[in-house]
């Protein structure tokens, strides 16, 4: 009898809770892939977030456990959050794991994360979206070939790093500049990307370049050494995970040549850089991805008519720590350009916090078509971009 009653109970409970579970299934899964935490990521986050709930896709509380990196069964998304751990070859396990859960969107942070997930996806029938953000060199990489020659379920937004306004603080510092030393990882592609377009416009400007290669982070005292015997009056750091990270190392040895030290990001002042000029605006990138994500969600988004967004910022930052530390005055128009000071050990943010701009939800949502229709792969656009890259190939 007792037996009867309980089978009896646990029917018309899965009666009236079927359709909640089939409901948590069509809810869809984001599913976000980095290479590691990083500052930049930490800035683009919020600004995925705060498209999000404006798009009322997420709750004030569920944004409080997103913000904690948190993963989140909520009440129309769900969110996972998988972390490679600053390893290359953890990265296709991580990209395999979230494929087995069956997300629906992928979005993946890094030319590495970006790069790895792209060739597994492009082998299936039936690939989830591929989304990507906080990304240098997608066309290096062979992410796509151009924005709108790519995979169909792949789009994103990449950050055009102004290399060319970078290379050119050099001459603003020392105007009688004539050899700057950088420093490549051949294992990354942007680090060979970033190389290729420090020595494109240095050269430009007339500069001597000098380039040292390196395996692993230990090679950096020794790769630095080699640059300052060859008579480098700056280094110039690019975008390499190796050598970024591992400006410390490097400044170890400058400072005993006193040689500058500049990075490729004004985040590069945080390990030690005298100057840090490059992208800054990652809460727009996040922006940017998160538009995609809340139109892909709506039913409004094509990824393989949608081509990949390029994103140009400049921010200039200013380490005065080290300037006094190696003894260098600081060019007074690079520090009027400064969003940034670290002084005394303290960060000072000379601009105002990125938020989105009020609006009604039916105005964000045509404010943001608008956006994405200016992405849209047309034949024609297509047949231009295909033209230009016949071009290149056939020169």
């Amino acid at each position: 009898m007792h037996i009867r009653l309980l089978v009896g109970v646990l029917i018309v409970v899965l009666l009236v809770a079927g359709p909640a579970l089939a409901q948590d299934d069509d809810k869809p899964t984001i599913a976000f892939l980095r290479y590691r935490a990083s500052g930049t990521e930490d800035i683009a986050k919020p600004g995925i977030w705060d498209v999000l709930q404006a798009h009322e896709l997420i709750s004030p509380f569920e944004r409080e456990l997103l913000d904690e990196n948190l993963d989140l069964d909520g009440e129309r998304i769900n969110v996972s959050w998988l972390d490679a751990a600053s390893d290359v070859t953890n990265i296709n396990a991580m990209v395999e794991k979230t494929l087995d859960r069956g997300a629906d969107i992928l979005l993946t942070f890094s030319t590495p994360v970006t790069q790895i997930t792209a060739n597994i996806t492009k082998e299936m029938d039936d690939p989830p979206v591929l989304l990507f953000a906080i990304v240098s060199a997608p066309y290096s990489a062979g992410i796509a070939d151009s924005p709108c020659i790519k995979m169909p379920h792949v789009s994103g937004t990449h950050l055009s790093v102004p290399y060319e306004q970078y290379v050119a603080l050099s001459k603003v510092q020392l105007p009688d500049i004539q050899t700057i030393g950088t420093i490549v990882d051949p294992a990354q592609t942007q680090s060979v990307y970033g190389v290729s377009q420090i020595t494109r416009f240095a050269e430009a400007l007339g500069l001597t370049v000098e380039v040292a290669s390196i395996a692993s982070a230990a090679d950096l005292p020794q790769a630095t050494a080699s640059l300052a015997d060859k008579g480098v009056e700056m280094l110039m750091i690019g975008a390499g995970y190796t050598e970024s990270r591992g400006i410390p190392a490097v400044l170890g040895v400058a400072r005993d040549y006193g040689i500058p030290v500049f990075g490729v990001s004004p985040r590069m002042i945080y390990h030690g850089a005298l100057v840090g000029a490059g992208f800054d605006d990652f809460y727009g990138e996040g922006v940017t991805v998160g538009r995609m994500i809340a139109a892909y969600i709506d039913g409004t988004l094509d990824t393989s008519t949608t081509g990949i967004s390029s994103r140009v910022d400049l921010g200039v930052a200013v380490n005065l720590d080290t300037a006094e530390e190696f003894g260098i005055t600081v060019a007074d128009s690079i520090l009027d350009e400064a969003v940034m000071v670290i002084e005394d050990g303290e960060l000072n943010v000379l601009s105002e916090p990125p938020s989105l701009p009020e609006m009604s939800l039916e105005e964000r949502k045509a404010d943001d078509a608008a956006f994405l229709a200016t992405l849209e792969c047309t034949p024609e656009r297509i047949a231009e971009e295909q033209a230009q890259l016949d071009m290149q190939s056939s020169n």
